[in-house]
């Protein structure tokens, strides 16, 4: 039974990291996300520079191990788990209220 504790104690903090790192993700895509039009097909592109770059990179990598399948030979891998990553943050409740992208005019 202890054994069962500690490792149901371990998912849960493996857990809570993932969406930790899915909202830290969809906060870094917001921040530089600004007011990029969509495609026709509903895609934006977000340029992101150095050092969130890094960060995005190497959650994405996390990721993609986690949600892609193994062998799966289809688009780049990042771009690929961004939808489920993005998913997983939605599922958080944010510890503050939103704040608007951009500033309203008053």
């Amino acid at each position: 039974m202890i054994a069962d504790a500690h490792a149901a104690e371990r998912f849960m903090r493996a857990a809570m990291l993932g969406v930790a790192m899915a909202v830290e993700t969809q906060r870094l895509l917001r921040l530089h996300a600004g007011d990029s039009p969509p495609d026709q097909d509903g895609a934006v592109g977000v340029e992101i520079p150095f050092p969130d770059s890094t960060v995005i990179t190497a959650v994405l990598d996390a990721a993609a191990s986690c949600f892609r399948p193994p062998d799966d030979p289809g688009e780049d891998p990042r771009q690929a788990v961004l939808a489920p990553l993005l998913e997983l943050a939605a599922l958080a409740k944010p510890l503050v209220p939103p704040q608007p992208l951009v500033p309203e005019r008053r």
